[in-house]
């Protein structure tokens, strides 16, 4: 299966919550990030029930701070 992460083509071998390609093929903390698939924020709360699908637009936003 194709999806797009950061504008980035990514192929994952079985299908994927959102949580799943966090940790195990992005490994990523889930902790100071934001989740949007295609265009939509997903709550952190339904990261585990978030299934890909086939050309999702996934798109990380991390948290930075500044001063």
């Amino acid at each position: 299966m194709e999806i797009t992460v950061n504008n980035q083509p990514f192929k994952l071998s079985a299908p994927s919550s959102v949580a799943q390609l966090l940790s195990a093929v992005l490994q990523v903390p889930g902790t100071g990030i934001a989740i949007a698939v295609n265009q939509a924020i997903v709550s952190k709360s339904d990261w585990a029930d978030h299934l890909l699908q086939p050309g999702d637009q996934v798109v990380l936003i991390k948290a930075t701070q500044g001063g």
